[in-house]
């Protein structure tokens, strides 16, 4: 059975910073895309950010490219994904995802089979 479990979501200011983790079991971690997904209420889900963890490229929106990054503890089977500089427009709910291919295409959320129940990130001005 494939688990992902998040954590590290939270309430912080205007320029301030939180990682977030997501564990996988079950799941050949190695060989497939991961990505981080957000969606406020009455928004489409979109993508944030993606890594393939077997050779360790990564991808990322364009709105937070330069403050977001992903990364990756293969040992762990744990993606990261560590904020900075964050913003009240990153006030979200985020979610890990994983899919059964590559990173292709990595913002499309409905490629990803595999959801995390995800956490509430909530920056204040």
């Amino acid at each position: 059975q494939v688990q992902l479990v998040e954590s590290g979501g939270g309430s912080v200011q205007d320029g301030g910073s939180l990682r977030l983790s997501c564990a996988a079991s079950g799941y050949t971690y190695s060989s497939n895309c991961m990505g981080w997904f957000r969606q406020a209420p009455g928004k489409e889900r979109e993508g944030v950010a993606a890594i393939h963890p077997g050779s360790g490229s990564s991808y990322y929106a364009d709105s937070v490219k330069g403050r977001f990054t992903i990364s990756q503890d293969n040992a762990k089977n744990t993606v990261y994904l560590q904020m900075n500089s964050l913003k009240p427009e990153d006030t979200s709910m985020y979610y890990c995802a994983a899919r059964r291919r590559g990173c292709s295409r990595w913002w499309d959320y409905l490629d990803y089979v595999y959801w995390g129940q995800g956490t509430q990130v909530t920056v204040s001005s």
